[in-house]
C-alpha cells in the first residue's frame, strides 16, 4: 500500500463506493482507505487510492464522469 496514491477523499462512504466501482469498471484497481475515527463518527474521511500509473486517468474519470449533484 505504500506506493498507492490518494485520488479522492470524502466523508460519505457511499460516495467512496461509487467512485471505486466506476474506476474498477474502467479497469483501474482502486481501494478505499477508511480514515474515519471509530470514536468520533463525524471525524475523518474515506479515501480512494490507486496505483501510481493510474493516478492521472483516475483523476480525469472522477472529474469528468462522476457528479454527485
Amino acid at each position: 500500500m505504500a506506493n498507492w496514491q490518494k485520488v479522492y477523499s470524502t466523508e460519505h462512504s457511499y460516495r467512496a463506493e461509487i467512485i471505486k466501482d466506476v474506476l474498477e469498471d474502467s479497469e483501474i484497481h482502486a481501494v478505499i482507505v477508511n480514515k474515519k475515527d471509530s470514536s468520533y463518527n463525524n471525524f475523518g474521511a474515506h479515501e480512494i487510492h490507486v496505483l501510481p500509473d493510474d493516478v492521472i486517468r483516475a483523476t480525469q474519470i472522477i472529474q469528468n464522469d462522476i457528479d454527485f449533484k
